[in-house]
């Protein structure tokens, strides 16, 4: 069985404060969006991984495989999975590349299964995955709150283009959100940014995107700030990090100028992805 495994971005991002269990509230906008791994899955006499990067872990640190172990304990599941993921999201990213492909791997199971489980119960057991892989599994734009188990999906249709451009080195989330706690963050209005999408204010789309991590990941990957500008430069109409970064996404709806951008930034060597947002 196969299943698409969406990448995110967050359109707006706000470190609201550090909790008292050392995790971060924070609040969010978290889009999926049309760019994705593959992953398939079948069962087999024991549970193995195979994919095309040979960067990335196979065994129990994998997200997959962390992800069929948390639903074989909390689901009574016995059965072994042989899994395949063509791995096309990078990493280190701020695009939940390993969130989405664990999110995948809980919708095969779920459907494979035919487990009657609430969407509570999955949530659960995603946020034991992840931070991310709640918002993963049911992949629609969505408030985001908690430590990212606290979903509000919404309806939204927006009508504008995305240039992904990610530099060359990646950021550490847990080093982006230390940095956080020794500065004074942004603060951008979540709510606001909602409330554009549902009611597809393109001006205030623009006018509310921000993150609280983004001057953290600059700290730690300057070329973040090189690719930002280079963006700006072109007229898109607004530029942003995702996540912890240490991906820029830019929004137009002149797909005459992102075409150019893309062209001219993949001869530059960036990872380079035009894509969209999935409509909820």
């Amino acid at each position: 069985m196969k299943e698409r495994a969406y990448a995110k971005i967050n359109l707006c991002l706000d470190v609201a404060g550090k909790r008292e269990d050392g995790y971060h509230e924070l609040k969010m906008i978290m889009v999926p969006i049309d760019f994705y791994d593959v992953l398939e899955m079948n069962p087999a006499p024991e549970t193995s991984l195979e994919l095309n990067r040979a960067y990335l872990p196979v065994n129990e640190k994998n997200t997959i495989i962390k992800a069929i172990r948390v639903m074989q304990e909390r689901f009574g599941i016995r059965t072994e999975y042989a899994c395949k993921l063509q791995k096309h999201i990078p990493t280190r990213a701020g695009l939940a590349g390993g969130s989405a492909d664990a999110a995948a791997a809980m919708r095969i199971i779920t459907r494979m299964e035919k487990l009657a489980v609430s969407r509570e119960e999955m949530i659960d057991a995603a946020k034991e995955v992840g931070a991310d892989v709640p918002f993963c599994l049911l992949n629609r734009p969505a408030y985001v709150g908690g430590i990212g188990e606290k979903i509000q999906p919404f309806a939204c249709r927006p009508d504008f283009d995305i240039l992904l451009v990610k530099p060359r080195r990646g950021v550490s989330t847990k080093d982006a959100f230390e940095i956080v706690d020794s500065t004074e963050p942004v603060h951008p209005d979540c709510t606001a940014m909602r409330t554009a999408l549902i009611e597809n204010d393109y001006e205030k789309i623009i006018a509310s995107l921000g993150n609280s991590l983004e001057d953290a990941a600059v700290q730690l990957v300057s070329e973040i700030k090189t690719v930002k500008e280079k963006l700006q430069s072109y007229g898109f109409d607004g530029v942003l990090m995702s996540g912890s970064g240490s991906t820029v996404f830019a929004i137009t709806r002149d797909s005459g100028l992102l075409n150019r951008a893309m062209d001219e930034l993949r001869q530059e060597k960036y990872f380079v992805r035009k894509t969209r947002i999935l409509a909820g």
